[in-house]
C-alpha cells in the first residue's frame, strides 16, 4: 500500500513537471535517464507519394515566420497524464496561448487545468480549476520554442540509422528520423532544456521525429525515466499558417 501510494504520487509528479513546461515542447522535460524506446510505427512498404530527403529538407526549410496548432500528451508508466492544446509562432521569437489539462485519470485532487498567454513582452497565467483572474508576469530568458529543425539535423548527425523512411502522418508525407540524444549534444540546440536536464543527472533521451518537405516538424515524440518511472512526451503540429498576433487576455 505504501509502495502504491509512492509510486502514484511519483506519477502525478511526472505530469506536473511536464505540464508546467509543456509548452516550450523539449525544454524542461522531465528528469532521468533515457527510457527504452518503444517500437516505432512501421514503415508501409509502399512507396510514399511525395518522397524526399530530410536533409534537403532542412537545408531549404523555409525561415518565414508560421503559426501552428500544439498538442502535447504526456503519459507515465503507460497511463495518460495530461494534454496540451495550443497555437503558437515559430520561426519568430515564441508567442502563443495554450491549455493543459490532466486527464480523467488524474484524481481530482491532483488535477491540473492552466490557461498561458505568451506576448512579446509578458506571460499572463491563470489556474481554471481555482477559478483564479489573469497574472501577469514578465516573459523569462529563454521563454523561446525549441529548435525543431535543430533537433533534426542532430538526431541525422547520428548516422543513417537515424533515416527511418517516408511514413504518411494525418495524409502528409513525412521523413521519419529516430535516436538517441546525449545531454551535451542539446545545448546550442535548446538551452533551457540543457541546463535543467543536466542539473537532475539526465545523461541523454530518446526521440522520434517527422518532417515534412518544408523541413517542419509534424511529430515528435520524448522518452526517458523520472523516478524510475517511463515517461512519454508527444506532440503534433498541425494547421499551418501566416504569423500571428498574440494579444494580451482579457477577463472571461
Amino acid at each position: 500500500m505504501i509502495t502504491n501510494s509512492i509510486r502514484r504520487h511519483a506519477v502525478l509528479t511526472v505530469a506536473a513537471a511536464v505540464a508546467l513546461t509543456a509548452l516550450s515542447g523539449c525544454q524542461d522535460s522531465p528528469s532521468g535517464t533515457a527510457a527504452p524506446t518503444a517500437a516505432a510505427p512501421a514503415t508501409s512498404a509502399a512507396p510514399v507519394a511525395g518522397a524526399f530527403e530530410p536533409e534537403a529538407a532542412l537545408a531549404n526549410a523555409e525561415k518565414t515566420p508560421y503559426a501552428a496548432n500544439v498538442k502535447i500528451t504526456t503519459e507515465a508508466a503507460g497511463r495518460p497524464l495530461s494534454t496540451m492544446t495550443g497555437r503558437s509562432n515559430f520561426n519568430a521569437l515564441f508567442t502563443g496561448r495554450s491549455e493543459i489539462r490532466s486527464s480523467a485519470e488524474v484524481p481530482a485532487s491532483q488535477s491540473l487545468w492552466m490557461e498561458t498567454v505568451t506576448t512579446t513582452d509578458a506571460n499572463y497565467f491563470r489556474n481554471r480549476k481555482a477559478g483564479t483572474n489573469w497574472v501577469k508576469a514578465p516573459r523569462a530568458a529563454g521563454n523561446n520554442q525549441a529548435d525543431y529543425g535543430a533537433y533534426a539535423k542532430l538526431l541525422l548527425a547520428g548516422g543513417p540509422s537515424a533515416k527511418k523512411g517516408m511514413e504518411n502522418q494525418g495524409g502528409i508525407p513525412t521523413y521519419h528520423l529516430a535516436g538517441h540524444l546525449e545531454i551535451d549534444q542539446v545545448a546550442s540546440v535548446d538551452p533551457r532544456t540543457h541546463r535543467s536536464m543536466k542539473a537532475k543527472g539526465v545523461t541523454g533521451f530518446d526521440c522520434d521525429q517527422w518532417i515534412d518537405s518544408k523541413g517542419r516538424t509534424i511529430r515528435f515524440e520524448q522518452r526517458m525515466n523520472m523516478y524510475g518511472i517511463p515517461s512519454v512526451n508527444k506532440a503534433t503540429f498541425t494547421d499551418f499558417g501566416p504569423a500571428e498576433t498574440f494579444a494580451p487576455p482579457t477577463e472571461g
